[in-house]
């Protein structure tokens, strides 16, 4: 069976759990490719879309028998981008894990897996991205085990949408305190999306780490 890995941006947080989730298909004598751009994709069998940032077009997905993308909201809510720290900036601590067929239409194809990240209200951006880059493989590897015997079910019930988040969006509020900000805190990105407020004109940037990290 030949698997493609897919993540087009090599910088991307989930490089790490990509390199894992290729060595353990490796070592079950699967073919698999890594690869950074859509347009590497060729004829096979399951192509995993991981973290990509640009939508893969209808025509490449017709090379691969299935096309998969892992996304953290109970679909159809939660449609989007980053639901995972939007659902921790409403201050959720169970987090819906999905795994579902890419269609043309953004994140609206059928579900065949769902799990659960499960936190504890004080991890910070590194832990977050931790525990979900282990699920994402633990869904990966459990879709590849099954396959072909698993099918998928059409999403259903109303859906809603998540923004796109930029860096504006870990600006601080001066006038609230800390524990109503520490969610926000949670999910900054120290060096690409740090934490920032203006006092008297001037830009401050806070970078927020563990004693234990430190």
């Amino acid at each position: 069976m030949q698997i493609t890995l897919l993540c087009d941006n090599p910088n991307s947080w989930i490089i790490p759990y990509v390199k894992e989730i290729e060595e353990q298909l490796l070592v079950k004598n699967y073919k698999v490719e890594v690869i950074e751009n859509y347009r590497d994709l060729k004829k096979g069998d399951l192509a995993f879309f991981l973290a990509c940032e640009e939508i893969v077009p209808e025509e490449y997905l017709k090379l691969n028998k299935h096309n998969l993308v892992i996304h953290e909201s109970d679909l159809p809510q939660g449609k989007g981008w980053s639901p995972l720290t939007w659902q921790v900036l409403e201050g959720k601590n169970e987090i819906p894990i999905i795994l579902f067929e890419a269609v043309p239409e953004l994140d609206a194809g059928p579900i065949y897996l769902k799990g659960t990240i499960k936190l504890d209200g004080m991890e910070l951006n590194y832990e977050l991205k931790d525990k979900q880059g282990q699920k994402t493989k633990e869904l990966i590897l459990n879709f590849v085990e099954q396959y072909p015997d698993i099918e998928g079910e059409e999403q259903k019930g109303e859906e809603s949408y998540y923004p796109k988040r930029t860096p504006e969006d870990s600006e601080l509020d001066i006038h609230k305190t800390i524990n109503e900000q520490f969610n926000l805190l949670r999910v900054v990105d120290n060096e690409r999306y740090p934490a920032f407020f203006y006092k008297n004109g001037e830009k401050y940037i806070l970078k927020i780490y563990k004693e234990e990290d430190i």
